[in-house]
């Protein structure tokens, strides 16, 4: 059985499954609005199984100032607080022009918006490698620690090479958040960004396990639809168009199914367990929306493939192929159809001032 928890060097722990918010955030859903009472009674369940820890961004319009309401809640009836990851992440326009002062006020304002007197794990982005100041920015988040601002420097969707340069250029990064799933291997490329990983210590916190739903039972025997209800869907139907296609993704949940039906556990639980079990990956990260999966989600902790079921998979998906580069190339990359449905200006745009 896989350890329920994962511990950083510093002794910092947390669940195996973090509870991602970027589904809460405004502009996510296409159709319906979100029932955020429900999404309240999701989160405050979840923190009573154990599932302390919560995913979100200064750039997910309203998810700060909603992790924010839940803090202060349990702050006034004397309740544990949650751990709280948030990323950094400056809008492409600013890149060239970010110094301290600007992290800081950014920085600053996650924690007002989340009732907190210092951030847990700060993750940072960069738009853009080709723009210089990426590592002086990340220098700034290091003031910001030695303030006692940040507790711990994480990055987001870094491939190898980039995050290499910060390692090397002395920025103490714990983790990296990155796409990987059984749709999306990138990281596990020969000399990608999963060895360096390991061999630098550095964990990996991993989105995208159940593709924004379409690792489920919902999807079986469906057509490809012509247009979806949120933008992660439509995000990883690319990801399907560029991998598996969607007759292998149909081949695909009924082997997930296979494989879990005896162990009583849906194809969203095995595909999430098939991530867990990677070298180098600390957590999962789950999106949460709704208290409809919140059990499901807790049973990842109770629970693990055989390596005979490991390898069931790995052997279907070996004659299919990933995604092209490294992690989060495609996405970075100017005109591709991966990087048309990112929004790139939003941290000052969301600034509340």
């Amino acid at each position: 059985m896989p350890a329920s928890h994962f511990v950083f060097p510093d002794g910092y722990t947390i669940p195996r499954v973090i509870n991602g918010g970027w589904q809460l955030s405004t502009g996510h859903a296409l159709g319906a609005p979100l029932d955020m009472k429900d999404a309240h009674d999701a989160f405050a369940r979840l923190l009573d199984l154990g599932l302390d820890t919560f995913d979100g961004a200064d750039i997910y319009t309203g998810v700060e100032d909603f992790y924010g309401t839940i803090v202060r809640e349990r702050r006034r009836a004397g309740l544990s607080l949650p751990r709280i990851h948030t990323k950094f992440v400056p809008d492409l326009e600013d890149l060239a022009r970010v110094d301290y002062a600007y992290v800081e006020r950014i920085l600053t304002r996650s924690l007002a918006r989340l009732g907190l007197e210092a951030l847990d794990l700060v993750q940072f982005h960069w738009w853009d490698y080709e723009v210089p100041g990426m590592v002086e920015c990340a220098g700034h988040l290091v003031r910001a620690q030695e303030k006692g601002i940040v507790r711990r420097i994480g990055t987001t969707n870094f491939n190898r090479a980039q995050l290499e340069r910060l390692l090397d250029a002395g920025i103490p990064v714990v983790s990296n958040q990155c796409q990987y799933s059984a749709l999306d291997r990138r990281p596990e490329r020969k000399r990608g960004l999963a060895e360096l990983a390991r061999k630098r210590n550095v964990a990996l916190l991993c989105y995208g396990t159940v593709a924004g739903g379409f690792l489920s039972e919902k999807w079986i025997g469906r057509e490809r639809p012509a247009s979806f209800e949120n933008r992660s869907l439509v995000k990883y139907d690319l990801v399907i168009e560029d991998s598996l296609g969607w007759e292998g993704f149909q081949k695909l949940l009924g082997l997930l199914e296979e494989i879990g039906r005896p162990k009583g556990l849906g194809i969203s639980q095995t595909a999430s367990l098939y991530a867990l079990g990677k070298p180098g990956v600390g957590a999962v990260i789950l999106g949460t929306r709704s208290s409809r999966h919140i059990d499901a989600a807790a049973a990842l902790l109770t629970n693990d493939l055989t390596p005979d079921e490991r390898r069931a998979l790995d052997a279907f998906l070996a004659d299919y192929p990933t995604l092209e580069g490294d992690a989060f190339d495609l996405e970075r990359l100017e005109g591709g159809k991966h990087r048309a449905i990112m929004r790139m200006n939003l941290t000052e745009s969301t600034t509340g001032r």
